[in-house]
């Protein structure tokens, strides 16, 4: 593929993912109590001429986190500068960051958990009073000068929050706000909006096709969607529940949201360890996988199905993922699995 046309790819996905972000409160599918805490935030600040309290949203990729952050510089009628942790590398480029601000802006730092620690230790009087400490010199010679800030809200969103510092969490004044995932209604409730948008005409039946599939989670919802269409366009066929099914198969997505990653996990512990216990480096060397990718992104969704178990010792297969696979249960094992 061409460079230009590449590039023209990448800019339409973006162009379509702002499209599909929620612009106004009402618009935003589930997160209720996230957002009615929120709301209540922001009216209080605006009541007080101040400026809202620094909040930090954590949860899995895809939930809502950055377009939460969007909903409140635009209900809140204010400016937000975006960066991410890791584009943050050195004390004078977050300086560069804060100081470029203007009063009653909004700083949004995405993946925050990544931040140099050096760079977390300035941000702490950034967050609490206001002020920049930046060290000239070195040796006996250094000297500290401190810069006053103008008056900022600090959002940040992570996916593990775990990895924050507890001196940094508990500077979020404003509220540390775990993002749940979505109900199939919920993610109904979306893919609806999203097929308006996109001016797509979808059956019902095709809706909750794709949203039974999406992993309780909006932004792969979205996906399903656009390549459903994508789908249905380049074979002249109507989006009905069989043009769904056929399109996500092809992308090796089953009725309950597995894809190749997922199934082939669950038939290496089945077949190779006799559905478990079984360690995660061990499992992890039968896939050629990378521990992190198996413990972070496919064993989340399949534990929340109920296919898998965690236990001191390993991993397991439940009796649900043999039955799901298709696989005999084991007649020693029966009584035990759930």
């Amino acid at each position: 593929m061409p460079k230009d046309s590449k590039k023209n790819k990448n800019s339409d996905d973006l162009v379509l993912d702002q499209t599909l972000r929620p612009t106004r409160w009402e618009e935003y599918v589930g997160q209720k109590h996230i957002k009615d805490n929120v709301k209540i935030l922001l009216k209080a600040a605006e009541e007080r001429g101040h400026i809202p309290e620094h909040i930090l949203f954590y949860g899995p990729p895809g939930l809502g986190k950055t377009t939460l952050a969007h909903l409140i510089a635009k209900e809140s009628g204010r400016q937000m500068k975006i960066t991410s942790g890791p584009a943050i590398e050195k004390v004078g480029d977050l300086a560069s960051i804060l100081t470029n601000l203007a009063s009653g802006d909004i700083l949004f730092i995405d993946e925050i958990h990544r931040l140099n620690k050096m760079v977390e230790e300035i941000l702490y009087p950034a967050m609490e009073s206001g002020v920049l400490d930046i060290i000239i010199g070195k040796g006996p010679s250094a000297r500290t000068i401190q810069l006053d800030l103008p008056p900022f809200t600090l959002i940040a969103a992570t996916t593990r929050v775990a990895l924050i510092s507890s001196p940094l969490r508990s500077r979020f004044s404003g509220g540390v706000f775990r993002l749940e995932f979505y109900s199939d209604e919920e993610i109904a409730k979306i893919v609806r909006r999203s097929s308006k948008l996109l001016e797509t005409e979808l059956e019902e039946e095709a809706l909750e096709e794709i949203a039974k599939r999406s992993r309780f989670t909006p932004r792969t919802a979205n996906y399903f969607l656009k390549r459903c269409r994508d789908f249905a366009q380049v074979s002249k066929k109507k989006l009905d529940k069989a043009t769904v099914k056929d399109a996500l198969n092809m992308l090796s997505v089953d009725e309950i949201g597995l894809n190749t990653s997922d199934r082939k996990f669950l038939e290496v512990l089945i077949e190779k360890f006799n559905g478990g216990p079984v360690g995660l480096k061990t499992i992890g060397a039968a896939l050629s996988e990378e521990e992190a990718t198996i413990e972070e992104v496919i064993e989340p969704y399949l534990i929340q199905l109920g296919l898998l178990e965690r236990t001191a010792r390993g991993r397991v297969a439940t009796k649900k993922a043999y039955e799901h696979l298709g696989f005999d249960t084991p007649a020693g094992k029966q009584d035990k699995l759930l």
